[in-house]
């Protein structure tokens, strides 16, 4: 337990220092985000604040991971992703006209990175009971050595890290709101890893430490993020977070559904604004103001009651998660995004009738 909590705290302080660092640097080169020049749909801050939270959150991971974690092929694997992912961030921040488009493919390359340093999908755990096996069609090849394709495997761990990294980021529009609910969602898979380690996994030690040290650097950056925000997370912060906490939940043995209830408020509005936008004739990559915080904004919710609505969302199901069955993590997910799902829709539809109906009445 002394390794964990040393180790959450290292990244959390290595955060806290690199944030002063990042933010002369972006207010130097114009890693900003300025309304004047980077006029964005779902802008909701009209001050000029610095980007570029990727960063410090990269080195808080980073670093301590090389000094508290045993370095082997996943962690090379994970280091060389993060430092891509870095790399588009940074250049999103940079660049007020990036296309969404390269970035996909740019997250999609850092997926494949760790699936080939053999981060994978091999089963999830079947709700009625037993197990599902993904590993059944495996495809050899010879390339600098003998490697196997876990063909449906593979596939599924690349799309449920990118998926899960564009979710994320779909859930950093007010203050404090993005880097709570990862530092909760950290926490939770840490704890969760660790009962393994003690019922006799050896391999879980590892992915505790790794998940503290998520945990600590999402805590670290939200104390700069909380509202009034003095840095933003940018792509780079989110998509870091969303990678991190992905690939935790693959390593801590196929426990999706755990992630998916932790996260469940930001899972559910994904969805729906991923459908919405799409029925709506528009490209689901391209951002509007329609997302739920963007909702609870124009009905006077604050910056601070939205963020720890999603973050005291997040304890509840994850405090939960760590008890419940796999079925009873199925019927959680079912119940959590059926409510959620009630509210988006009564604050699209019947909220905005009240509001058009209430000058009528005056």
């Amino acid at each position: 337990m002394l390794n964990l909590f040393f180790a959450g705290l290292g990244s959390l302080l290595i955060t806290i220092l690199a944030v002063f660092p990042t933010i002369k640097l972006a207010n130097k080169y114009k890693l900003t985000d300025d309304p004047k020049f980077r006029p964005h749909p779902a802008r909701i801050e009209k001050r000029v604040v610095p980007r570029a939270g990727g960063l410090p959150i990269f080195l808080g991971i980073c670093l301590t991971s090389l000094v508290f974690v045993h370095f082997d092929k996943y962690l090379v694997g994970i280091l060389l992703s993060l430092s891509l992912l870095l790399a588009v961030g940074l250049t999103d921040d940079l660049l007020t006209n990036f296309s969404p488009y390269p970035r996909l493919i740019l997250q999609f390359l850092s997926a494949a990175i760790v699936v080939g340093f053999g981060i994978g999908i091999t089963f999830i755990n079947n709700p009625l009971g037993g197990t599902i096996r993904l590993d059944t069609i495996i495809l050899p090849i010879n390339f600098f050595g003998v490697h196997n394709i876990i063909l449906i495997a593979d596939i599924f761990a690349y799309l449920w890290i990118v998926w899960m990294m564009n979710m994320v980021n779909w859930s950093k529009g007010t203050d404090g709101q993005m880097p709570g609910m990862i530092a909760v969602a950290g926490f939770i898979l840490g704890i969760f890893s660790y009962k393994l380690f003690l019922g006799g996994d050896p391999n879980q030690f590892n992915i505790a430490i790794l998940s503290f040290i998520t945990a600590g650097a999402s805590l670290g950056f939200l104390i700069f993020n909380w509202y009034p925000a003095k840095i933003f997370p940018g792509f780079s912060g989110s998509t870091i977070l969303g990678f991190m906490i992905a690939v935790l939940s693959i390593l801590s043995g196929a426990k999706l559904a755990i992630a998916l209830l932790i996260l469940i408020v930001p899972v559910t509005d994904f969805f729906y604004t991923f459908f919405r936008r799409i029925l709506s004739g528009k490209s689901p990559l391209f951002a509007d103001q329609k997302h739920l915080y963007h909702m609870l904004l124009k009905r006077g919710w604050s910056h601070q009651k939205i963020a720890l609505f999603y973050i005291l969302g997040s304890v509840i199901l994850g405090a939960a998660a760590l008890n419940l069955s796999s079925g009873g993590k199925l019927f959680a997910v079912i119940l959590g995004v059926t409510a959620i799902l009630a509210v988006i829709l009564w604050l699209n539809f019947f909220g905005d009738f009240l509001k058009r109906r209430a000058p009528d009445n005056g």
